[in-house]
């Protein structure tokens, strides 16, 4: 007997649907600064929606080279929609949810 699956209902998420990478240096004042920043954006807007990957360059330098990165810290937005790149500690608001595509309503609380 096969389950009961409501048509109506939404489909339920593959992943997550914002997926970002965040490339810092240690524990410098920007690295910290940007991963704070981040963090709290993604938990007031994108709360559930999102994978969040953090990369130390000194300890994966690896990586940071194949992203050919101009400056650290470097947000990548992977998806949705094209990638975007933002280079600094990520303290401007505004410019970082219009970089997302993320719409802030009047109360500071949307999408």
């Amino acid at each position: 007997m096969e389950p009961f699956t409501d048509p109506l209902a939404p489909p339920e998420p593959a992943g997550p649907e914002y997926v970002l990478h965040l490339y810092i240096t240690g524990a410098t004042p920007n690295s910290t600064r940007a991963v704070r920043n981040i963090k709290d954006i993604c938990e007031e807007f994108l709360k559930g929606r999102y994978e969040l990957l953090i990369v130390d360059i000194y300890q994966q330098p690896d990586l940071a080279q194949r992203e050919d990165l101009i400056g650290v810290p470097t947000l990548i937005k992977r998806s949705p929609g094209l990638v975007r790149r933002l280079v600094g500690d990520l303290s401007n608001r505004e410019r970082v949810l219009k970089a997302l595509g993320i719409n802030q309503s009047a109360d500071g609380a949307g999408l």
